[in-house]
């Protein structure tokens, strides 16, 4: 994997705010299709929950004076361990909630990168999704989230759970087109999961930061 600077990241962590204008203008001009740009999740999530300090809810990393808690997306973590800040060192093993190593650092995890093609297709919509410098030969799926649900609902992007996962080719790289069921909203978004278990668990992302971690994301503009 490609590692990222911490530069690159907090540029993103800055970005994110006016990036929803920049889509909703590339939305306005291009009806018949658009093309999109992943952004980490922990970016996105710490953005549209307000965290004072930007952090990934889905990858920890090990810090001795942590307790177990509850971490800010709902997910228990064990004694020792505490979710990643973004802008922390990256250079440093990242773990599973239960203390157990993914098998990379956080500039590894931080550096994946992703497109996404959107164009109408009878009811749905068909994504062509581009990865690069994700986990090499690591198991993905793709999953919409469903933001006028609460909580927010996740289902598999093709629908039914059978052609949504992926694996990664030894650079890390990797391509999947498949159709969504339904028109693509504001309210919904695209969202790469890794599975640190290597197995895709169908209509299901598996268990929330233990086996399952959001790794990308892109919402659809308004």
């Amino acid at each position: 994997m490609q590692t990222i600077s911490r530069r690159q990241i907090l540029g993103a962590a800055s970005m994110v705010g006016i990036a929803p204008l920049v889509m909703t203008r590339a939305a306005a001009a291009a009806q018949a299709g658009l093309d999109l740009p992943f952004i980490l999740h922990a970016v996105f999530f710490s953005n549209e929950t307000h965290q004072p300090k930007p952090l990934d809810p889905h990858a920890f990393v090990k810090d001795a004076s942590a307790p177990a808690a509850v971490g800010p997306q709902n997910i228990p973590h064990a004694a020792g361990f505490r979710p990643a800040l973004v802008a922390g060192p990256l250079d440093v093993e990242a773990f599973n909630a239960q203390g157990k190593s993914l098998g990379f650092t956080l500039a590894d995890w931080f550096a994946a990168k992703g497109s996404v093609k959107i164009t109408p297709s009878g009811t749905g919509a068909k994504l062509d999704c581009q990865f690069t410098q994700l986990r090499p030969n690591g198991i993905y799926s793709l999953f919409e989230n469903h933001f006028d649900q609460k909580p927010i609902g996740f289902t598999p992007s093709d629908g039914t759970g059978k052609g949504n996962s992926f694996t990664a080719d030894a650079s890390g790289s990797a391509a999947i087109s498949l159709v969504s069921p339904g028109p693509l909203t504001h309210d919904n978004a695209v969202l790469l999961v890794f599975h640190s278990d290597n197995t895709a668990h169908g209509i299901e992302r598996g268990e929330i930061g233990v086996t399952a971690h959001h790794q990308i994301i892109v919402r659809i503009p308004a």
